[in-house]
């Protein structure tokens, strides 16, 4: 007989594990193993079932099974401990030995946040990068807000089928099962509003805590909207344009909305990546119609305090939306501020820009004072894709500079290493970012690292023969297939593991690209090799489905079988076991395209080495005596003539070298028959030289004082009497721009001439005579620019100021400076003019400048 009605018990929980309650709310617990030990210890089986959710836990635990552990004298002890843990880090002031590092307000948003397998609100590498930042601001101390979208069916689920093609599988979430709460006011959810064509959409606000820092996430699932915009926050990166620029709206204005209804007012706002750009129209609009500021003044204000964090070096990879759907969602806008729509759409255009649609990357940086890449390489290949925004400004000058990303490490890291660092070096939390105090590792005995590391990576062996059993199951496979499931991959070989986003350019199947060398590596039966690969591809992304497919197909391969695996459904949970298990992390993505790549900073914490194409975080990361570098042949990877063709073919050839010649040979060199000794030394150097630099806390650190508070400070400063000096940068900019054709450059003399050389240590005076007409000398700086000759044009260029100056007539003005030769070789040599003002944040700020001829 059918129910007429259905219905949910929950459990009562006993007064003794009340703070279990508490704590399930704040996801510290994620990075606190005695937390997740004391939830596992709960009910094993349920924290699997629950895929290790803790709030579900509690909600399906059996009420047998909590009077059970409310008794349990070692659990109860065990409960206080970790409690007053949770308690004493929520309360603590000196973090890390030091007070609260920044008195600034900042506001982090960003599309998607990963924090943990439980909670299923990321797609991939930035969605980590912004989670492990957040929990980096709380270990910190920072004051520190963070917006996002909170996603009915998250990201997706990845099955493999029989044939090897990934299929998606939609989330469908419970937001009671997660550990967010309605943020309220006046005991009423908060809603927010924002503007689409024809009618408002309204967003609840849920929030979720980090540690010391809050999340605020706009759900637009709710009644109040019709079922099309109920829509909007449905599925992370899902949907076409129109719905992508809808989420964009809802994420940056709707985000900057509910901060507002909160009463916080940041004094930074930071954008991880170009989703949220859309916020600066809205700080913008608000500047224009509550503080009375033109559209001009109000843009100095807000850049003033924005931040802006690129992580796409392929231009396909920034949002950019076309005319059309900009009219439709921005036609009333520009009246609003006092602009024209012509002008208002060329804030997401550069200079030069054929392509006629919107970039928000273009927006964000035209409306942030302060960017940056995430890695040195990475800001270098910044600064040449976005040189047309500052057009005319040499590509090294292109204000965006660059902060490597980092991992937060205590997530990361295996407990069994956290335990082993803190018996043999002491509290590593309160030292990590001191490279003096990893040096410690030497005295880790070499059974000692070598058995932890041993530990993790048959830990890691279970897990994907589970997983790959289950997958089977599913499938239907033979009893025999499901069985051999059992005798997949050897904890006592070599084992090499790739996961990551399956985007063509990542070159999954690199390895595959010499089908006779991969045999004769796995044939060996005295220095046996095995491969971990995991990743999921876009869902719209079939290159990356067809790399997935051959990578099964090869793992299902009779030759390969045993040796090679993939792992359905790559989330936070198999990135953890990946990275702590594996002896070595093989990286070989299409160089310059990887941002930075942080899975394989994971690894050495876990004493784990990298093998990996020069790219990203590696080129700082790589020492020659912590991993091995592939594809190093190939010097110059910005090398406009570098086909990918040519460099695949590189890679791969370097590749198998090295593993051949290299890294098989040195793990299976056992000078006592037991322990690989110069394997755990290169171990040893790979903590002690990753561990304290790549890590949020160094990365956090260094927005703080390089971004969060020079902006905040700039920002202050444009805020006061009324936003005074806002209003007076923008009226000089005018000024600057109308009289800036009248800067001319003549009788341009270098000292030395007549000669034809100098010698080293020379100085060489430099002399210009320049027309500024109705510009105030104070408000240029004339420069000598000068360096190696390459091609007609000037490289690795040094600037010198030409200081001296003294009036002349109509208007112009005679400057000298004198520069020094330090080094033999050809040069050149121009002098320049740009506008300074001590009010800029830039030196091309007005994107202004004029050359001699």
């Amino acid at each position: 007989m059918q129910p007429l009605f259905t219905y949910n018990v929950v459990p009562k929980l006993p007064g003794e594990l009340e703070p279990l309650r508490e704590m399930v709310y704040n996801l510290w617990w994620t990075w606190e193993p005695t937390s997740r030990k004391l939830f596992r210890d709960l009910d094993t089986a349920l924290w699997d079932r629950t895929n290790h959710n803790p709030l579900r836990m509690l909600q399906l635990s059996r009420q047998a099974r909590l009077e059970e552990v409310a008794q349990d004298d070692d659990f109860l002890r065990a409960l206080a401990i970790v409690y007053k843990k949770y308690k004493s880090y929520l309360d603590r002031q000196d973090t890390y030995g030091k007070k609260r590092r920044s008195g600034c307000s900042i506001a982090y948003f960003s599309a998607e946040f990963g924090f943990h397998e439980s909670v299923p609100n990321y797609s991939g590498g930035l969605g980590i990068l912004a989670g492990d930042h957040c929990k980096s601001a709380s270990d910190l101390n920072l004051d520190f807000r963070a917006v996002g979208l909170l996603y009915r069916h998250g990201y997706f689920r990845q099955q493999i089928n029989k044939e090897g093609w990934q299929e998606t599988v939609a989330l469908n979430q419970n937001f009671h099962h997660l550990p967010v709460i309605e943020t309220r006011i006046d005991d009423k959810p908060l809603l927010v509003e924002v503007d689409l064509p024809g009618r408002k959409v309204y967003a609840k606000v849920w929030q979720l805590a980090i540690g010391r820092v809050t999340l605020y996430l706009l759900d637009t699932d709710i009644r109040e909207n019709n079922a099309e915009d109920r829509m909007i926050t449905a599925q992370l990166y899902g949907g076409d344009l129109e719905m992508r620029i809808r989420q964009e709206i809802v994420l940056g204005m709707g985000g900057s909305r509910a901060l507002r209804a909160l009463g916080i007012q940041p004094d930074v706002h930071h954008m991880n990546e170009g989703h949220a750009a859309f916020l600066s129209l809205e700080l913008m609009r608000r500047a224009v119609q509550d503080q009375k500021l033109d559209y001009y003044g109000a843009l100095q204000l807000v850049a003033s305090g924005n931040i802006f964090t690129t992580h796409t070096p392929v231009p396909a990879g920034n949002d950019a939306f076309s005319r059309e759907l900009m009219e439709r969602y921005f036609w009333e806008y520009p009246s609003k501020v006092g602009l024209s729509f012509e002008e208002f759409f060329k804030l997401g255009q550069a200079s030069v820009n054929s392509s006629g649609t919107f970039s928000m990357t273009i927006l964000a940086l035209r409306t942030s004072r302060h960017a940056n890449g995430v890695s040195a390489l990475h800001g270098e290949v910044s600064r040449g894709l976005w040189e047309n925004v500052w057009a005319g400004v040499p590509r090294d000058e292109v204000p965006i500079t660059s902060i490597t990303n980092g991992i937060h490490t205590k997530t990361w890291m295996a407990p069994e290493f956290s335990l082993m660092y803190d018996k043999y070096l002491g509290d590593w939390e309160e030292h990590l970012t001191e490279p003096e105090f990893w040096r410690g590792v030497i005295d880790i005995p070499d059974e000692v690292l070598w058995e932890a590391h041993q530990l993790l990576k048959s830990r890691l062996i279970d897990f994907v023969r589970s997983r790959v059993r289950a997958q089977r199951e599913r499938l239907g496979e033979s009893m025999e297939n499901i069985r051999k499931a059992n005798l997949l991959l050897d904890p006592e070989i070599l084992t090499i593991g790739f996961a990551r986003r399956f985007a063509t350019y990542k070159r999954g199947t690199l390895l595959f690209s010499d089908l006779d060398r991969l045999r004769r590596i796995l044939a060996k039966k005295d220095q046996p090799v095995q491969f971990i690969f995991a990743g999921k591809s876009h869902p719209k992304d079939d290159g990356g489905k067809k790399f997935i497919q051959e990578v099964y197909r090869f793992s299902r391969e009779a030759e390969f079988e045993n040796r090679i695996v993939f792992v359905e459904d790559y989330d936070i949970y198999v990135g953890r076991r990946l990275t702590q298990g594996v002896d070595l992390w093989l990286n070989n993505p299409l160089r310059p395209l990887e941002a930075s790549g942080t899975s394989g900073m994971k690894l050495p914490p876990n004493g784990g080495l990298n093998l990996s194409v020069l790219d990203g975080w590696w080129c700082e990361g790589y020492n020659g005596k912590n991993g091995w570098a592939i594809g190093s042949e190939i010097k110059d990877p910005l090398d406009p003539n570098l086909k990918p063709e040519f460099q695949s073919e590189v890679d791969s050839a370097s590749l198998f070298h090295t593993l051949e010649t290299q890294v098989i040979p040195l793990y299976y060199a056992k000078p006592d028959g037991r322990l690989p000794i110069a394997w755990l030394q290169l171990m040893r150097e790979s903590i002690r030289s990753v561990t304290p630099v790549f890590n949020t806390h160094r990365m956090v650190t260094e927005y703080n004082e390089r971004l969060y508070e020079p902006a905040a400070t700039k920002h202050r400063e444009l805020s006061e009497q009324n936003c005074a000096k806002a209003t007076e940068i923008s009226k000089w900019k005018a000024r600057i721009r109308n009289d800036w054709p009248q800067v001319r450059i003549f009788d341009v003399h270098l000292a030395s001439e007549e000669r034809l050389s100098v010698t080293v240590g020379e100085t060489l005076g430099v002399s210009a005579r320049v027309h500024l007409g109705d510009i105030d000398p104070k408000f240029v700086q004339v420069q000598a620019y000068f360096g190696e000759a390459h091609n007609a044009s000037i490289a690795k260029a040094s600037i010198v100021n030409l200081d001296d100056c003294k009036k002349a007539d109509h208007g112009d003005y005679l400057y000298h400076g004198e520069i020094r030769a330090t080094e033999s070789g050809a040069y050149g040599l121009n002098v320049r003019v740009i506008p300074v003002n001590p009010v800029l944040t830039q030196a091309h700020e007005l994107r202004l400048i004029t050359w001699a001829h």
